[in-house]
Formats: C-alpha cells, sequence, structure tokens
C-alpha cells in the first residue's frame, strides 16, 4: 500500500467507475485495475465489488476509504506547508549593516546564508544606523543592524550586544590618560569624533549634556573607521567602542582607558518593520544568524 494506490483508490470510489476515474487520473484502464488488485492483495483484503452501475467499496473498502481520505489530506497539508515553506526561503532579503561590522562579519554571514538558504539572495548594503533606520522604516531594506536607534512604533528591536565606549589614544599619544577616567574629566583631551548624525556622537553628547561640560573637539569624521585611523596618527583622543579599539587590525597600536560616571554604552540591535508582509523563514533564519555572528565575533574579539 502506497500513497498513489490510496489517491487511485479515493478516485474510484468518487467516480464508482473505472472508466471515469480513469478519465479523472489519465491514465489506463489496465494500469489502474493493476494498482486495486495490488492493493487488495497486500492488504489481504476485497475492497472494490462491482455494480450494474460501476463499482462501490466493500465494508472493508469503506473502511480503507475513510483512513485514504484522512492521509491524503495530511498529505496536502504538507505538500502546501513545504510549498509555503520553499517560497519563503527562495526570496531575497536586503540586509543593512554598519561598515565597521560588515567587515568582520560579512563573509561568513554569506556563507552560511548560502548554505541555509540555496535558492535565496542576500543583499547587503552598508551604512549609518541613522540612514538605515530610515532605510527600514521606508521599506527599502528587510533588516539591519543599529546602533542605538530611537524608539519607533514602526520597528520592533531585539537587543544582541551591548559594549562600553571608551577614551582611545595611540600608544604614542602622550601624556597616556590614566587606565580609568571620570566623564568629567574627558573634556581635557583634544578629540576627534564622528560627526552628527551619528550613534556613537548622539551617546557622547548625550552624557556631556548630563555632566554639564563640552569636549574639546578638534576634528570631526564621518565614519568610525576613519574617526579611529586619524587618532591614531594625529596625536589625539576619541571616544569608541572597545571593540574597535581592540580589533586586530589595529595591531595593538591603541591604548584606552575606561569612562566612569558615566559609563557609556553602545547598544546593538537586529531591527526589522513591524508590519512587514515579508517576514517569514527567511528573515527569521537571517536574523538568527546575525545574532549567532555577532556574539561569536565579538567574543572571540
Amino acid at each position: 500500500m502506497d500513497i498513489k494506490q490510496l489517491e487511485y483508490f479515493i478516485v474510484v470510489c468518487e467516480q464508482k467507475s473505472f472508466s471515469r476515474a480513469v478519465d479523472v487520473l489519465h491514465i489506463s484502464q489496465p494500469s489502474l485495475s493493476r494498482q486495486m488488485q495490488q492493493l487488495e492483495a497486500g492488504l489481504g483484503l476485497h475492497l472494490l465489488r462491482r455494480t450494474g452501475r460501476g463499482v462501490e467499496p466493500t465494508e472493508a473498502g469503506f473502511r480503507l476509504l475513510n483512513h485514504a481520505q484522512t492521509i491524503s489530506r495530511a498529505v496536502r497539508i504538507a505538500q502546501e506547508d513545504l510549498d509555503r515553506y520553499r517560497a519563503q526561503c527562495d526570496g531575497r532579503i536586503r540586509l543593512g549593516l554598519p561598515p565597521r561590522i560588515s567587515r568582520r562579519i560579512a563573509p561568513e554571514l554569506v556563507k552560511r546564508f548560502r548554505e541555509a538558504f540555496p535558492g535565496a539572495t542576500l543583499n547587503v548594503t552598508e551604512g549609518l544606523s541613522v540612514e538605515m533606520f530610515g532605510w527600514l522604516s521606508k521599506a527599502r531594506i528587510d533588516i539591519a543592524l543599529l546602533y542605538d536607534p530611537p524608539p519607533s512604533d514602526l520597528l520592533r528591536y531585539r537587543s544582541i550586544f551591548r559594549e562600553e565606549l571608551v577614551l582611545a589614544y595611540s600608544d604614542t599619544y602622550q601624556p597616556a590618560p590614566s587606565s580609568r577616567i571620570q566623564g568629567s574629566e574627558l573634556q581635557a583631551f583634544p578629540m576627534v569624533l564622528p560627526s552628527a548624525p551619528n550613534s556613537i556622537r548622539a551617546l557622547v553628547d548625550k552624557a556631556c549634556r548630563e555632566l554639564s561640560i563640552s569636549l574639546d573637539i578638534v576634528a570631526e569624521v564621518d565614519l568610525v573607521q576613519s574617526v579611529g585611523e586619524t587618532t591614531l596618527q594625529a596625536e589625539v583622543c576619541s571616544i569608541l567602542p572597545k571593540s574597535e579599539v581592540e580589533d586586530p587590525r589595529h595591531q595593538g597600536r591603541f591604548r584606552y582607558a575606561l569612562i566612569e560616571n558615566p559609563v557609556i554604552i553602545n547598544d546593538l540591535v537586529i531591527a526589522t518593520p513591524v508590519h512587514e508582509a515579508r517576514i517569514n523563514k527567511l528573515n527569521d533564519g537571517v536574523s538568527d544568524m546575525l545574532h549567532e555572528l555577532v556574539i561569536e565575533t565579538w567574543t572571540a574579539g
């Protein structure tokens, strides 16, 4: 007994005729008769009897018909569910990443994405958190990693990594600050910072307002990577994420001081639209991959 035989049996019972059943099934009558004979032989029961008007199920046939219809419905539901799943996984997902994050996780993300969703396409766009917040709100991208986004009724957030911002300086900077400094001491150092709007700059400005201090900002640079390189080469300080300062690409040239009172925390979140019509297994899978990769990468340093 197999699924095909059960499907044929259901059609024969519904049509009450082998000749009408072959028209529905588009097979020859000898082939259909052979399938029914094999079904009866396999079960050791007579399932159909001929009448003057065609065929009808025997008592055993009626019992099997009930089971066969249940099995057929279950198979159809399973097929429809898997078809929906395949459709969800064969699509295209647009992902926004901050450049600093993209550089470190994009290659491994693409590798895992291809393994998990071989029929889908991943489109990666880099941008600042402020830019990507707008792209998400306007449905230009489907998922983004954002630093400290503002509250929004249009987006849902999943926090995945929180880290301190530190006072960063080069190994040649003199005089070197203490290993820990108070927030109020930040005004004593020449600073290069990301220019607004920028999530790091917003956090720093907020802390300064709370402390009622003004920083000695000697330069503003758009990207965190450029801020870091300027800090290393221009004998100035900056306020950067600890992970950026410890990034191996800097070859140990950075030094840093922990900032206390207040501790400034940078929050990295996965952001998705609340009313996203395309939320599916693909979106969920990429979101989980992002979470795993960020944790793995930043835990490993």
